[in-house]
């Protein structure tokens, strides 16, 4: 018998829905609530609302559970490479060798953009933010490819557009960089895989040979498969409920890119280099600024330490904490700043206070040093978030469209005046 929960309202017993998931989450379905009572709830931030059903990434926050249509992050991480992972979230199984082939070849032939795009970049001034400029550059592609505006595109017509947005993504991105730093834009070399081809484009000089380090490109494959999904949050939630409206894919995925270039979402990792170079030009002394951190009046927090999902552990910080060691290692670099980086890790790992509080070092602290070790700006820093998050937008946008689900549409209680009378401007 199907579980149902009771609501009393004005002394009147509603039944509800109850829905479990394969993961034993339980919900509420109140999809019926105003219909059938005249009410509907109120969840500011929608913290307590599932909006849809998806079968793409299970999180549990209290375990430390992150995975991916079924597989757990770290078989992913350790096995895995991140166009797989993209072709898992995206079509729901990991690929044979000849699907996986197919895919990395049909990308890697349309990872070059019209020329016109150029014309687009060049209007940007140097000071632009890179996050402005690949939402911008992804969002033009809906006035390159006009047929993906038709909401009835054919299956064929909507893998070609996935193709283009994972092929494209990387050239947008490496671009918008060179936007910044005011030098000539690379094209993409196909003889290279994903991550090294987006590394030479971001990297390479004219005239300039440039080999990709190994070590390099693998962190940062495994960087972007820890970002490729995180279930509901802001920027996917706002691919789903653009794309609900029947919105072409390049449109969706935009408001994506712009959502989580807010501060509060896809900055966290900024946040941390930020932190670190502060305490460095007040004199780098690590031990002041943790017992800052102790002190509950002093107003400071440890920017990428504990996570807000996560209550235990952060999943991926122990995958990518061994990649950022390679990185230090292998480059050699010497930054005061990330010597700073690795004292606080050392202390949030062995202090008790720390410990007890679940203070640990998450995934952001650790991608924060990876990029500053690579000498990227911190203003690129979402932009390479953007990057791993597409296929999870990407997957979440194709899922919404498969089960037809209907536009988004979310209620408010209004608290403004209630009916009063026009006053002419003469009178007032």
């Amino acid at each position: 018998m199907a579980k149902t929960a009771e609501l009393i309202l004005d002394g009147k017993t509603y039944k509800l829905p109850v829905v479990e998931g394969t993961e034993n989450e339980v919900a509420l379905d109140i999809s019926n609530l105003l219909e059938e009572t005249g009410a509907i709830t109120l969840d500011f931030g929608y913290k307590n609302t599932g909006a849809t059903k998806s079968a793409i990434t299970f999180l549990d926050g209290d375990k430390g559970i992150l995975r991916y249509r079924g597989y757990s992050i770290e078989d992913l991480a350790a096995h895995s490479s991140f166009l797989e992972v993209a072709y898992l979230l995206i079509f729901g199984e990991l690929p044979t060798t000849d699907q996986l082939g197919k895919f990395s070849g049909d990308i890697k032939r349309h990872t070059m953009v019209h020329e016109d795009i150029k014309k687009i970049l060049d209007g940007f001034p140097s000071t632009s933010h890179p996050m402005g400029v690949l939402a911008s550059l992804f969002c033009a592609q809906t006035a390159f490819y006009p047929e993906s505006l038709d909401p009835n595109r054919s299956a064929e017509g909507v893998y070609l557009s996935i193709v283009r947005s994972l092929a494209k993504m990387p050239t947008f991105a490496a671009w918008a960089y060179k936007n910044a730093v005011g030098h000539p834009v690379n094209y993409p070399d196909n003889s290279l895989e994903y991550c090294s081809r987006f590394l030479k484009m971001l990297y390479a000089l004219p005239a300039e040979q440039y080999e990709v380090d190994p070590v390099v490109a693998d962190a940062l494959d495994k960087l972007l498969i820890l970002h490729a999904d995180h279930e509901q949050n802001c920027s996917t939630s706002t691919v789903r409920i653009v794309g609900s409206s029947k919105a072409s894919i390049y449109s969706s995925i935009s408001a994506g890119i712009n959502a989580l270039w807010g501060p509060l979402h896809g900055g966290a990792n900024q946040e941390v280099i930020l932190m670190l170079e502060a305490i460095k030009k007040d004199g780098g002394d690590t031990e002041k600024w943790i017992n800052k951190a102790k002190d509950k009046n002093s107003g400071f927090r440890l920017m990428g330490f504990g996570h807000r999902v996560y209550k235990n552990f952060d999943p991926r910080a122990k995958i990518i904490k061994k990649a950022a060691d390679d990185v230090l290692n292998k480059l050699g670099v010497n930054d005061p700043v990330l010597e700073i980086a690795m004292k606080l890790e050392e202390v949030a790992l062995r202090d008790p206070y720390f410990i007890e509080r679940k203070l640990y070092p998450n995934v952001d602290f650790y991608s924060g040093i990876i990029y500053r070790a690579l000498g990227i700006p911190v203003d690129m820093f979402t932009v390479m978030f953007a990057m791993g998050r597409l296929p999870g937008w990407i997957a979440q946008w194709k899922e919404l469209r498969e089960n037809k689900e209907p536009i988004g549409r979310p209620r408010q209680i209004y608290v403004g005046q209630q009916l009063r009378d026009y006053v002419p401007i003469n009178k007032r």
